[in-house]
């Protein structure tokens, strides 16, 4: 896909030609963005939830935020999986040692997105899934532009088809918010590393 893409319009086209619900392997960022994800997908796809955010630190907020995912997978009361994998932090610090001084949204963040998306894309393909995506394009703070190229990229590399997405658009943001404050989800106030939480207080 080239020039200037519109994502949400290339996901309905996709919901639109489904003949059955394919298997979903979904990464998600927190509870808050997927709540909206969730809602919005469930009745096409069969999703499974990849909870793997290993850029968050510390490991208790990590925790924390992981606990939250699986209360609102239970709030929702829908057939909705979750695949649990180990808090590997030092699989993101290994690759960003040395970007940590750069602002968020910059190349640090970019390279996050790639190491979440690569292990989607991975496991989604050794357990048979039809397609994998992500949660994080539904924030305004993210570039869904770079984020689908990725999944692009990925989808050729294993094999496996990615499901492009902008979630934010049709106030997909906005009803994450009021998803959040339905469940009453804990939302919190910086992305996940420390230096995105320096970069919030600034």
């Amino acid at each position: 896909m080239k020039g200037n893409i519109n994502y949400n319009k290339v996901l309905e086209n996709i919901i639109t030609q489904l003949k059955e619900k394919p298997r979903l392997l979904l990464h998600s960022c927190c509870g808050p963005c997927s709540s909206y994800v969730i809602t919005y997908l469930k009745d096409f796809f069969d999703i499974t939830v990849l909870y793997y955010n290993p850029n968050i630190e510390p490991e208790e907020e990590y925790i924390k935020r992981k606990k939250e995912q699986i209360r609102l997978i239970n709030e929702l009361k829908s057939d909705i999986h979750i695949l649990d994998i180990p808090y590997l932090h030092d699989e993101y610090v290994n690759k960003v040692s040395n970007l940590r001084e750069y602002k968020e949204g910059s190349v640090r963040c970019h390279v996050c997105y790639a190491i979440r998306l690569e292990k989607t894309a991975k496991v989604a393909k050794e357990n048979n899934f039809d397609y994998f995506g992500t949660t994080l394009t539904v924030s305004p703070y993210k570039n869904a532009k770079l984020i689908n190229k990725l999944g692009e990229n990925l989808a050729k590399k294993y094999d496996i088809k990615w499901l492009y997405s902008d979630f934010k658009k049709k106030d997909g943001y906005k009803k994450s918010i009021e998803l959040s404050k339905k469940y009453n989800l804990y939302r919190q106030d910086y992305c996940g590393c420390l230096s995105s939480k320096g970069d919030s207080d600034e």
